[in-house]
Order: structure tokens, then C-alpha cells, then sequence
């Protein structure tokens, strides 16, 4: 929660001087956040958010841009909650407020998601709207294959025009239904960077890249160690296998074996579980990896040509399964 917080904190500090674009945001917020009450007939709108921040933004935007005034009321947490939420109340003229959010259509019913003025509007209406959505109802993980920056959303018809608002910004969101709820999610991380951008979250972004590249970096590096791991464990079973061979081989020659092929498998018999290179260093004089390789080639090949003549087992006959278990 505590990137969610900070890109919360970061939005609801955000300077938005253009009309336009304070409208879409404070009809998103409603939209997301809040509802119509009937109070003794009269139509009440509420939004609840969780950051004192965001319930100021909300109402000095109704004040500032559409003249009415709105009470902020402290709901201590309890239960399941916790921390403190913010209602954000306007008793007086919350018809004449929703009509103008458009939470009313002209002949008074309600719109279930986001005005035509705001649905079709610039680009920067599209960022206001994302910005009250995630201010209202928003969150965003941890960077990692996981991650992923959702919104909850009041219905379906409010998710399809957030989706909208998206790919009107050239970003692939998506509306889903999760136990009865719809969301919209983005899930790739290069597109959550970019909607962090457009919708102003650039300290938050910062460290959410940071994050990310830690991550990711950590990421490589385990599996460069299980993939190296992985190689030395294989390269000993060779070797291992190798050794075994090469006992066989030696056992079929006797001594009938050149001089320099037997000094190079009682090498590899004395080190089973040593690489050609180590072989090779081991040597006297010190030989290459593929000289070394090349004696035992030709070793375990003159074993088994004695073995198929004689008829006895060959080199293999000396290899067990263990020894070629990955």
C-alpha cells in the first residue's frame, strides 16, 4: 500500500489549472468514489477516499470550479478497515452538482458511467478522468510479475469508459469482473510507467522504476546462478561418467594401451569429478583441454573396439543411472 499511498499523495498535490480538465477530474472522483443519497428528498452526494489530501483536493475543486461548498467528515477505521476514511459530503445543491458531474442526465435519472462531455474530451480530460478514478478507488503493487495498477470500479459501463479514457491515451487496459467487483487493470510494466506519466505521478514513478530495475536485476542474477549451477552440476556428472569409462577401458586394454592415452585416463580416473580444463592443468607437462579430451577419446574408442571383437561388455557397462540423472 505504501506505493499506492504515493502516488495518491503525489495526484492530490498536482497543480490542474485548465477548466476542463478539473471537471473530468472531480466527475471521475465522484463517479469512482461516491454516490447519490435521497435525504427528507433531497439528493445528497457523497465520495469517500482514504487520504485527508485527497478529500481537500475534492473539495476545493467543488467550491473553485463549481461554486458549491461540501463538508469533509472523518470516518475513524474499525474491523476490517484500517486508518481513517474521508467522506466528502454536499447536502445544498447536490442535485444541481450531480447534473453538472453529470452523476444526473438532463432529465434527472442516473448516468451509471462517465458523462459524454468527459468521455469525449481531449486527451488531457482522458488524464483527468484516470487521475480521479485512481485518486477515488486506485492501487498499484510492487513491480514484479505480479504487478499491476487496478482501479475499482462502481459498475461495468464505468470500466468500459475508463478503458476508453486509456486508449484514447494509446494504453491497453483491461475490464475484468473479479468476485462480483469490476476492475480495470494494467498489468505490463512499461504501460503502468506510462500511465503514471500521463496521469502526473512522476516522483512515484521514480521509485517504482527504482523498484522495478532492482528487480529485475535481482532477477537475472538467480537465474544466471541456477543456470551456472545447473551447468557445473551437469559438467560433474559428465566427468563422473567420464571416470567410470575410462576404468572400464583401461580394465578391456591391460597393457595394451600407448603410454600417453593410459597417462591421460589414470588422470581422469584420479580426478572423476574435474573439468578437461582442470585435467589439463593437472598434466605434467600441462596439456590443452582438447589434447586431454582427444587421449580419451581415442582411449575409450580402442576399449571398445577390443570389446565388441571379444565379445565382453564395453566402457558403458561400468556407467550407472545416477551417474546421468540431470
Amino acid at each position: 500500500m505504501a506505493l499506492t499511498q504515493s502516488v495518491k499523495e503525489e495526484l492530490s498535490h498536482l497543480a490542474v489549472r485548465k477548466s476542463s480538465e478539473r471537471k473530468a477530474e472531480v466527475s471521475a472522483m465522484l463517479r469512482f468514489a461516491g454516490g447519490l443519497h435521497i435525504i427528507s428528498g433531497r439528493i445528497v452526494i457523497e465520495a469517500e477516499v482514504d487520504l485527508a489530501s485527497t478529500a481537500r483536493r475534492l473539495k476545493s475543486a467543488i467550491s473553485e470550479v463549481y461554486g458549491h461548498s461540501a463538508e469533509i467528515i472523518v470516518v475513524s477505521g474499525g474491523g476490517l478497515r484500517r486508518g481513517s476514511r474521508y467522506v466528502i459530503r454536499v447536502v445544498r445543491e447536490g442535485e444541481a452538482l450531480a447534473r453538472q458531474t453529470g452523476l444526473l442526465d438532463n432529465r434527472g435519472r442516473p448516468v451509471r458511467g462517465l458523462p459524454s462531455a468527459v468521455v469525449n474530451g481531449s486527451a488531457a480530460d482522458a488524464e483527468a478522468v484516470w487521475r480521479g478514478a485512481f485518486l477515488a478507488h486506485g492501487s498499484l503493487t510492487e513491480p514484479g510479475r505480479s504487478s499491476s495498477l487496478e482501479v475499482t470500479c462502481p459498475g461495468p459501463e464505468a470500466a468500459l469508459a475508463l478503458v476508453g479514457a486509456a486508449r484514447r491515451l494509446g494504453i491497453s487496459a483491461k475490464a475484468r469482473e473479479v468476485r462480483g467487483v469490476d476492475r480495470v487493470v494494467v498489468r505490463d510494466g512499461d504501460t503502468i510507467a506510462a500511465l503514471l506519466t500521463r496521469m502526473g505521478a512522476h516522483d512515484a514513478l521514480m521509485a517504482w522504476e527504482e523498484r522495478r530495475m532492482r528487480k529485475e536485476v535481482r532477477a537475472t542474477a538467480n537465474r544466471l546462478a541456477n543456470f551456472d549451477d545447473a551447468n557445473l552440476r551437469r559438467s560433474a556428472q559428465a566427468a563422473v561418467a567420464a571416470g567410470a569409462r575410462v576404468e572400464r577401458a583401461l580394465e578391456i586394454l591391460g597393457d595394451d594401451v600407448p603410454d600417453h592415452l593410459r597417462y591421460a585416463g589414470e588422470l581422469r580416473v584420479a580426478h572423476k569429478q574435474a573439468s578437461l580444463d582442470e585435467l589439463g592443468r593437472l598434466a605434467d607437462p600441462p596439456l590443452t583441454k582438447d589434447a586431454i579430451a582427444g587421449r580419451i577419446r581415442r582411449l575409450l574408442a580402442m576399449a571398445d573396439k577390443k570389446a565388441i571383437e571379444t565379445g565382453i561388455p564395453g566402457t558403458d557397462a561400468n556407467v550407472t543411472p545416477d551417474m546421468l540423472d540431470g
